[in-house]
């Protein structure tokens, strides 16, 4: 059985990242199967065309599909592997990252992720999709 990681816990590895802390990302679900990642988008996000640099939209799919699989695989994982799709501009003022499990065996876990970008009317609407294999390391 994989060790059980709190949301406080997800929230304190994700701050142990540097790179989270400089996008300023946040866990805001984490249960069993499922993990959410989202980033207030600022000025410094955003690519020349004032879109929301595909850099960050890859960096929250990573993040989210490895809470994702070490919800059920344990504290210990790793990305081995993950593609995305950009299927239209980020444009809005917050990004979901919403990621789940879609099989898992003892040592791997195959996520996806939907990316999400809410306006200021709280309007959402998908930007990318993103498919990683999260595995087990140790």
């Amino acid at each position: 059985m994989a060790q059980e990681i709190t949301p406080e816990l997800a929230n304190l590895v994700l701050d142990a990242q540097p790179f989270s802390k400089l996008v300023q990302a946040r866990v805001t679900v984490f249960e069993p199967r499922r993990a959410v990642l989202e980033v207030d988008v600022r000025d410094d996000l955003l690519q020349q065309n004032g879109f929301l640099h595909g850099g960050v939209l890859s960096y929250a799919a990573d993040n989210a599909l490895t809470f994702a699989g070490g919800s059920v695989l344990g504290a210990s994982v790793l990305t081995s592997g993950f593609s995305i799709e950009y299927l239209r501009p980020g444009k809005g003022v917050l990004l979901s990252a919403r990621a789940h499990v879609l099989e898992s065996t003892r040592r791997r876990a195959v996520c996806r992720c939907d990316l999400v970008m809410i306006d200021s009317e709280g309007t959402e609407r998908l930007v990318a999709a993103a498919q990683g294999t999260i595995t087990l390391v140790g």
